[in-house]
């Protein structure tokens, strides 16, 4: 029996997490053994644990890797677990676990990135991709470009691998929207930085001032939730924008919105989107990114400018009038997800993967 360890030691839930957990799942589910290494604390734990999948407790921080005896410690569960592959998802984990495995012989280490921004061109970042890294997995072609976009000999490109991400499209349960004359605009994403929520609270201010019988629903917890409600406060939308918190089921938000609006800095692959296209929701996003991977321009739904609300809101606005133009771009977004990003299809392309690597 192949033994396939996973390493991910990070405290919050994301894109990473998700894939790391339904791949887990996956390969647990078929002949091989799964061992996930994860934050003793993590979310990604609590959800492992209720799926019986084999874990080992870990704790990681941004300077563990100057930690010897953390990493001997890693190096000698490797030993133990004789891994035929490793896979890492977030660069702290690399410069400590990966350095581990390699030292435990293992001779598959995988880099599996989802975030569509460039590797930075520094010494420790070269030495570990020359001497640590066998193989770089990643969702989206995008992503991929990143790699060696700070310097063209950072890793081979024939080592790097793009299989999307895929949605568990039978676990989805479709609702009709319930009946009101509200038309809601969503928006679901951790409340950080890089999802850019605020740019939303702006769209409301525009978007007053166009339409009425809106609402604009953001669902989500994170590090940035009071300061977003002090700034719906200050530009005076809290009638119009409501935080619904932590989200659990996707299919109910998704059911209740109109047309979804991601406002990302970037995305390495837009899990959200996938899931609101499937949901035959327009999806209205920034052309940056892997975005245009995700959103068939003028089809699925429409890429603007980055940080050009007007081009959102022009597009709000005729969505909003053409009922029969969301429900043609739902219908085709709805076909694309089913083509591209089914789960089945992908996990498996992802166990093809690593039966070539092992």
């Amino acid at each position: 029996m192949k033994t396939i360890c996973l390493f991910n030691s990070e405290l919050a839930w994301g894109g990473g997490e998700k894939w790391h957990l339904e791949t887990s799942s996956y390969l647990n589910n078929k002949d091989y053994r799964v061992i996930v290494y994860c934050h003793k604390n993590g979310e990604l734990r609590k959800k492992l644990e209720k799926d019986g999948i084999e874990i080992r407790l870990i704790s990681i921080g941004n300077l563990s890797f100057l930690n010897l005896f953390k990493i001997l410690q890693l190096m000698f569960l490797f030993i133990k677990d004789k891994p035929n592959a490793v896979i890492y998802n977030i660069s702290k984990d690399i410069k400590v676990g990966a350095l581990a495995a390699k030292w435990a012989g293992v001779k598959t280490i995988i880099y599996r990135r989802g975030s569509a921004i460039p590797i930075k061109n520094n010494f420790l970042n070269r030495w570990y991709f020359k001497n640590i890294i066998s193989q770089i997995l990643v969702n989206s072609f995008e992503t991929k470009k990143t790699i060696n976009q700070k310097n063209a000999n950072m890793f081979p490109e024939d080592k790097i691998k793009v299989i999307y991400n895929g949605l568990r499209l039978n676990h989805y349960k479709f609702k009709e929207k319930q009946a009101k004359d509200i038309f809601t605009i969503g928006n679901l994403g951790r409340l950080e930085y890089q999802k850019n929520q605020t740019a939303l609270l702006d769209l409301a201010v525009v978007l007053k001032q166009k339409i009425t019988d809106f609402e604009i629903v953001i669902g989500g917890d994170g590090r940035l939730l009071q300061e977003l409600k002090q700034k719906a406060e200050q530009l005076k939308v809290t009638d119009v924008v409501r935080f619904t918190g932590y989200v659990t089921k996707v299919s109910e938000f998704m059911s209740q919105i109109d047309v979804f609006v991601l406002t990302s800095h970037w995305e390495g692959f837009g899990y959200v989107v996938a899931e609101a296209s499937y949901f035959k929701k327009p999806v209205i996003a920034y052309n940056v990114s892997s975005n245009p991977e995700v959103v068939l321009d003028n089809k699925t739904g429409f890429l603007v400018a980055k940080d050009n609300i007007e081009q959102i809101v022009k597009h709000v606005v005729e969505l909003q009038k053409n009922r029969d133009l969301i429900a043609q771009m739902g219908l085709a977004g709805n076909t694309f997800v089913k083509e591209n990003f089914d789960a089945k299809v992908n996990q498996q392309k992802v166990e093809n993967y690593l039966l070539e690597l092992i």
